[in-house]
């Protein structure tokens, strides 16, 4: 599988530094090579340009801005920062970049970034021809979910999960075995929709939980391990009506 893609950088010496890199690496198809994200915009709507690997402060337009106006899509490339400036990695991991290259880079560094949007672009391939093993992960035989942790895509069994718990922009995935959570930047209703209805169950605005790994409950709160989750006003009848079918 090769993946076609472009360098944008307004600085020459960096520009041409990364095209080496892609030029040297057997799965990357350089296609085009640009001092700027205007120039760049044009290439990526008339060329099939699959990844991005693209400077942050370049004058007009910046990489953050292109990256916000390109959007986010299974058809939209793949963005990879490289830059000198590491104020920006919050910015970069909220549209939803595949890594952040901290200029001066070498070529191990600029190798395991590409190695992600090689394994990104196998992801996308595998769900094109079963789209159930994420979208719906009831009827997958292998029954897990893909979670953005930082720069990479996470594989998280469906068995493993005992609680999801909302932050804002995030969520914190607790696991069964683990101490630390797994965070990531996504919505608990974009996750609510993924999950299968029949294990999983949004009794919060903040909280959805696996109806399997709960170990006590009533109509009004529910125990997780050591964990007391109180069910939400707007949530009580559901939870209710899954209560009494064990009373």
């Amino acid at each position: 599988m090769t993946i076609n893609c472009i360098a944008v950088d307004d600085e020459p010496l960096a520009l041409g530094l990364v095209c080496k890199f892609i030029e040297q690496t057997p799965f990357l198809n350089l296609v085009g090579r640009f001092p700027s994200a205007l120039e760049a915009l044009k290439a990526i709507h008339t060329q099939k340009i699959d990844l991005l690997f693209l400077d942050i402060q370049m004058p007009d337009l910046n990489g953050i801005e292109l990256a916000r106006v390109l959007g986010k899509g299974p058809e939209t490339p793949r963005v990879i920062f490289t830059t000198a400036y590491n104020q920006f990695a919050l910015e970069g991991y909220k549209v939803d970049a595949l890594d952040y290259l901290l200029k001066p880079f070498n070529y191990e560094e600029f190798l395991r970034a590409a190695q992600k949007a090689y394994n990104y672009a196998e992801l996308l391939n595998k769900t094109a021809t079963a789209p159930s093993a994420i979208a719906e992960p009831e009827h997958a035989d292998d029954e897990y979910l893909f979670l953005k942790v930082e720069y990479q895509l996470v594989r998280i069994a469906l068995d493993d999960i005992l609680y999801i718990e909302g932050l804002k922009d995030y969520v914190k995935v607790h696991l069964k075995g683990v101490d630390k959570a797994v965070l990531s930047l996504t919505s608990l209703k974009a996750l609510e929709e993924k999950l299968p209805s029949k294990r999983f169950m949004r009794v919060h605005r903040s909280f959805i939980v696996a109806l399997d790994k709960i170990t006590s409950m009533t109509k009004n709160s529910l125990q997780i391990g050591k964990m007391m989750i109180a069910v939400g006003d707007q949530y009580k009848e559901a939870f209710g009506q899954f209560v009494g079918k064990w009373i």
